[in-house]
């Protein structure tokens, strides 16, 4: 049985405030991540979460007992449930909400953000969405995926914004961060730290093309013919998939048929 994740401290850098929002797709929760250099009062705040006034003002809480204040807010990507409360939470904080996309293009690949000795570096990820972005901590060899790369369990590729060939290309670079040991262990979007970054992003990949393979499979077996070609794949190749993923799964299928489809 998988142990549930609460939250907490999980580097001398990085805590992790879990929103009180689990589901079959947020997993135990959004997790708003609270980054600080030791002995520094500045936070950045990695994804507020959604508008749940109770998760902001214990966020607010955390910082405050820390003698802390939020200086800065970066989103991850703009899903709501990593982002529907940025407005509200830059009123709360009067700090500026950071991000690509939606009129936020402040961020891009390869910035980095310095905050009261803190450096954090702007990673672009696109694929689960076309505009997600990891941040990395280089002092901890810890890379913050929003919902890249996940704590348990795989991702959606959120067609037709996101796209899988953007997927398996953000997952590759990965591959080389682990490799090279510039990145050591993943502070995801969803689900508990990720201590073998390495292995996990290697799975990441190999699930990928074990997907395509099975896709491909049902197209040939049929589902090619079929009314509704992606609600025929996904019923052949996610069969063993709760029910109440399968239109998650959808968008993963649309993902791979266009992929599939421009090769």
């Amino acid at each position: 049985m998988t142990a549930a994740w609460h939250g907490g401290d999980v580097t001398t850098r990085a805590t992790c405030v879990l929103c009180p929002n689990p589901g079959p797709m947020t997993l135990d929760g959004t997790n708003t991540w609270l980054l600080a250099e030791p002995g520094s009062d500045n936070y950045v705040i990695i994804d507020p979460g959604p508008l749940d006034e109770a998760h902001l003002a214990r966020t607010l809480e955390v910082v405050a007992g820390r003698g802390g204040r939020v200086v800065q807010t970066l989103l991850t990507h703009w899903h709501w449930d990593h982002a529907e409360s940025a407005d509200r939470f830059a009123e709360l904080t009067r700090a500026p909400v950071r991000a690509i996309g939606a009129g936020h293009d402040d961020l891009r690949d390869g910035d980095r953000v310095r905050v009261g000795g803190l450096e954090i570096v702007v990673v672009a990820t696109p694929g689960h969405t076309a505009d997600s972005l990891s941040f990395l901590l280089p002092a901890e060899n810890l890379l913050l995926t929003g919902d890249t790369v996940l704590g348990r369990g795989s991702t959606v590729v959120a067609h037709p914004d996101g796209e899988l060939a953007a997927y398996l290309s953000s997952l590759g670079r990965l591959e080389a961060m682990t490799g090279s040991g510039e990145v050591t262990s993943i502070a995801p979007g969803h689900g508990p730290t990720v201590p073998d970054a390495a292995g996990t992003v290697r799975w990441y990949l190999d699930h990928r093309r074990e997907r395509l393979d099975q896709v491909r499979d049902a197209l040939a077996a049929g589902a090619a013919q079929a009314p509704d070609v992606a609600d025929a794949v996904v019923e052949r190749v996610y069969a063993d998939v709760p029910r109440e993923v399968w239109p998650a799964a959808r968008l993963s299928v649309l993902a791979q048929l266009d992929y599939l489809r421009d090769r």
